[in-house]
């Protein structure tokens, strides 16, 4: 039954952070993108700091010292602010099943970030392989036209996949310091400072904002399902399955996410992916293959063991 609970919570979470790229694209219409970014996380990062000061014993919810304020910084910067800012002026211009399968590179650039801050723990040959796998699906998909590198549709992508470096870059940075920060406590700072960071850059861009959107059901739709479903849920969720199945497994949402973001993409705002995402795809994942390759073998020999002990 614990196999079955953990598919299926697995399958939500793939759902809730899938769907999420939808909800981003049908709120765009409404919201500038940045400003809607720092709107999403006002209301996750207050129910997610409400979760924490639940969750957590003698007072775990508030940082103590530089550096767990270090990582809440760093978190709030690189895995909120930077992260969605690029994702969702990006994604103003592709699709939400290009969008996720993009972000999906995350794991490869962040075991590529990894082994480039501490020169002790080089990629191997087949890793730097597994690598530039990733980057070529990453150019498969945003087909460059050298002549023409400052085209809409180029730049979207190539912001997406600044977004998906942000969040690599800052996975590996907040790993690096010393900090015995409780996950929930980290995530939400991290979403409050970054919304505040990105209300600040939306100021300074100056975006404006259409009065009605504040009462069109599709803009406040969106705006919810994202902080209360595809946040506050999807964080719940994720923290649950983080302790029962380890990083490796979670990461593997990455892989998944994409599927339910071109259904519901398909289905809501009649998006079609073409073959070259497909393909671009396909180089993704064959590159996280590669880069984590001892690790999905210990942990594809460990679920093994688990079914046949359970068989037994």
């Amino acid at each position: 039954m614990s196999r079955y609970r953990n598919v299926g919570l697995f399958l939500t979470l793939a759902a809730c952070w899938g769907s999420a790229f939808v909800a981003i694209s049908a709120g765009l219409e409404h919201f500038p993108p940045v400003l809607f970014a720092a709107l999403r996380y006002d209301v996750a990062g207050v129910i997610m700091l409400g979760y924490a000061a639940y969750a957590l014993e003698d007072g775990a919810w508030l940082p103590r010292g530089r550096a767990e304020w270090a990582v809440v910084a760093v978190g709030a910067v690189l895995l909120i602010a930077a992260y969605h800012a690029f994702l969702f002026v990006g994604q103003q211009h592709t699709t939400a099943a290009a969008a996720a399968i993009l972000v999906s590179l995350s794991p490869v650039l962040t075991t590529g970030f990894a082994r480039a801050l501490v020169p002790s723990d080089a990629l191997s040959a087949i890793g730097v392989v597994g690598v530039a796998l990733g980057l070529v699906g990453v150019a498969i998909i945003s087909q460059p036209d050298p002549s023409n590198l400052l085209a809409t549709d180029f730049v979207a992508k190539l912001l997406v996949f600044c977004a998906a470096a942000s969040f690599a870059l800052g996975s590996v940075l907040t790993r690096r310091i010393d900090a015995s920060l409780p996950i929930e406590t980290m995530e939400a700072w991290s979403m409050i400072g970054g919304a505040l960071v990105m209300h600040l850059v939306s100021l300074a861009l100056a975006e404006p904002i259409e009065p009605s959107a504040w009462t069109d059901p599709q803009a406040l739709g969106a705006l919810g399902y994202l902080a209360l479903v595809a946040s506050a849920l999807g964080f719940l969720l994720y923290f649950d399955l983080l302790e029962r199945l380890g990083a490796v497994e979670i990461n593997m949402v990455s892989y998944v996410a994409p599927i339910f973001a071109t259904v519901v993409g398909w289905l809501y705002l009649g998006e079609v992916v073409d073959a070259t995402t497909v393909l671009g795809f396909g180089f993704i994942v064959a590159g996280f293959a590669l880069v984590k390759r001892r690790a999905l073998r210990e942990e594809f020999a460990h679920v093994n063991r688990l079914y046949s002990n359970s068989r037994e």
